[in-house]
């Protein structure tokens, strides 16, 4: 954006909720092992559902769960006999809850000093976009009003709780959405924190701090997807709280906070420009079906085309231009409406501010104006498809026009992988909460705490400074493998590995890898198998230092699928002692008259042909070591 817009000065409030899988043996209701981060793409079986919203205990419909319903979605599960049973179908009652994931929630309380319940109670709560079989996630509120440290500041912690993670969706097209059930019911701690006025680089650094805290309990999954971020965010104190949903990364949470920041406040710049022209809010929904018979658009004969098919126009008088208007590059109201439309089952809308185009003509425009009776101040929006889908996604857009009058409208929204937001639902209500019955509470007594404030995890800065001692690393190092994805495997192979380095695989896990993830290439084929497979063949000598980089190289490129055919693929196959001599020597053989000339100033050049020759197959600090050696007994025999 080229106006730097200052958080403080439009009073942007961001809070958090963090949801972080836990790294527990088995999942929350039932003896399924915990699959972690691993998935799969082989299932045992299958079968389909149509979820419907329910009256709460309020006597009301959550309107969240209205629209997921309005979809007209049916929903597939896959699963296998390895990571699911009869709980996570709804075939089963859930059984109790898992005590090492309870234990590990009220360790995270207690280690943000937060007033811990008495008894945990699990509720449901209403969620009927699929990810779950039985239409509701169960949720236990372990604890309210804590504190998190960060830097020089501390942020409020609303609440604690622990809760089941959702099915993972695998597909949504045609209708059916297909989830699989691996990751359902793996135990999550969802993390609150109260709402604050920061810059966007302070605001990266909560979330940054409460991440973490947990990671140093060693009690919580690493890897992308186990922990995602819901993002709070409103401006000039605004009661209209936009949630954006699954922020997954440090660097696209800045994005996304930033993005966000300058969207409610274009908004609310249109919201001034409709007072400022007086222009009250009158919108007429027709039927223009007929009008539009003879166009040449592809889309709009296409959708006639349909046994269900139909036309229909928004009129909104007065609002010519202000559809297409862009306070900030990117950011319109017109770009708003299409992409709500796409959760109905459409693919967009056309509107008068950027017509004629997409195949309709100055002709249509005309027919349109003539028989809607409007004039150049009046905007209308097309919506062509399927009379049901035009007729949910024309009702959502009508309201969505009216809070073009007021500014923020509160809703839900969609990380993109790039950074923006994208509409996703409306915000869900008190309307989807209500009691579990077939899990009974759970007291929570003195006793149980106190057998738990030893597993408090200290704080992080001490717990840097131990791993830098104990590794003998840099504190810089010891903090970029702290926040890795690797630590776990770091430290494995760390107390492990006597003939490497813990600097030479810190700087591995974290700074050759992210390079290599930098040029495109795809981290996710790394597994941690191949990872502490070529580490224990560099232990061993069966590989240098210079080859681990490379064969890493090959299997994100997914030409191998192990390191044995990394090293194949690489012919990087280890040579002895005796073979490493004669090569050396042919080199010295070779480049006689270097030597004759420069005598042992020649060892860096020769240095750089002995490498060329044998990088990745024998350590650089041998091939030294060799070469010096055989030079001076070449230069002592002449």
């Amino acid at each position: 954006m080229s106006i730097r817009l200052d958080p403080y000065a439009i009073k942007l409030k961001v809070g958090f909720e963090i949801h972080q899988q836990l790294s527990s043996k088995n999942k929350l209701f039932c003896t399924c092992p915990n699959p972690g981060n691993a998935s799969s793409d082989s299932y045992e079986y299958e079968f389909m559902r149509r979820l419907r919203p329910t009256f709460s205990e309020l006597g009301e419909y959550d309107k969240a769960a209205l629209f997921e319903f309005s979809k007209g979605k049916v929903i597939r599960y896959v699963g296998s006999k390895n990571t699911s049973c009869l709980v996570e179908m709804d075939e089963e009652p859930p059984h109790d809850v898992n005590r090492e994931a309870l234990e590990t929630a009220l360790i995270i309380a207690l280690a943000l000093k937060a007033s811990i319940v008495d008894e945990v109670h699990v509720m449901r709560k209403i969620v009927i976009d699929g990810s779950n079989t039985t239409g509701f996630q169960r949720t236990m509120l372990i604890a309210t009003n804590g504190v998190l440290k960060v830097k020089d500041r501390e942020v409020k912690v609303q609440s604690i709780c622990l809760e089941e993670d959702a099915a993972r969706l695998v597909k949504d097209e045609d209708g059916i959405r297909t989830y699989a059930l691996d990751r359902l019911g793996v135990p999550l701690v969802e993390i609150a924190l109260e709402p604050v006025t920061a810059s966007i680089d302070e605001l990266v650094e909560i979330a940054l701090s409460l991440g973490r805290l947990l990671r140093a309990s060693r009690r919580v999954a690493r890897g992308l997807g186990t922990i995602r971020q819901d993002v709070n965010i409103s401006i000039l104190d605004s009661k209209s709280v936009v949630e954006v949903k699954g922020v997954q990364r440090i660097d696209q949470l800045k994005k996304v906070i930033e993005y966000e920041m300058y969207r409610q406040h274009a908004l609310n710049i249109i919201a001034e420009m409709l007072k400022t022209k007086n222009i009250q809010f009158n919108a007429i929904v027709y039927d223009v079906s007929s009008i539009l018979s003879n166009t040449r658009s592809k889309i709009i004969r296409r959708a006639l085309e349909q046994e269900q098919g139909i036309v229909k126009a928004i009129v909104v008088k007065g609002f010519a231009g202000m559809l297409a208007y862009e306070p900030y590059e990117g950011i319109r109201l017109g770009k708003e409406l299409g992409e709500m439309v796409r959760f109905y089952g459409l693919g967009g809308i056309f509107h008068s501010d950027e017509l004629p185009a997409y195949g309709i003509t100055v002709e249509d425009i005309n027919s349109l104006k003539g028989s809607l009776g409007l004039d150049d101040n009046d905007a209308f929006i097309l919506i062509a498809g399927l009379s049901d889908q035009v007729n949910n996604a024309v009702d959502a857009i009508v309201e969505r026009l009216k809070y073009a009058f007021i500014g923020v409208p509160a809703e839900t929204r969609a990380a993109t992988d790039d950074g923006r937001t994208i509409y996703s639902r409306p915000r869900p209500g008190a309307a989807r909460m209500y009691p579990e019955t077939d899990v009974p509470p759970i007291p929570i007594s003195k006793d149980i705490l106190d057998s738990l404030i030893n597993k408090v995890p200290k704080p992080w800065d001490e717990y840097i400074d131990d791993l830098s001692k104990r590794y003998n690393i840099n504190r810089v190092l010891a903090e970029k493998v702290f926040d890795s994805d690797y630590f776990e495997l770091f430290e494995d192979l760390a107390s492990h590995s006597t003939n490497v380095q813990p600097s030479f695989i810190a700087s591995v896990l974290t700074e050759g890898i992210v390079s290599l993830e930098r040029q495109g290439l795809d981290a996710s084929r790394l597994k941690y198998e191949h990872i502490k497979d070529a580490f224990a063949r560099l232990a061993k000598g069966d590989i240098a230092k210079e080859s681990i980089l490379n064969i890493f190289s090959v299997i994100m490129e997914g030409k191998a699928s192990d390191v044995d055919q990394a090293i194949s693929i690489l012919g990087l196959k280890a040579i002895s002692d005796e073979e490493l001599i004669d090569i050396i020597d042919g080199i010295l053989s070779e480049h006689s008259n270097l030597i004759k000339d420069k005598g042992m100033d020649a060892l860096n050049a020769l240095m750089g042909i002995a490498m060329s020759k044998l990088r990745g197959r024998v350590d650089g600090k041998k091939v030294n070591s060799v070469l010096k050696r055989r030079l001076m007994e070449n230069i002592g025999h002449r």
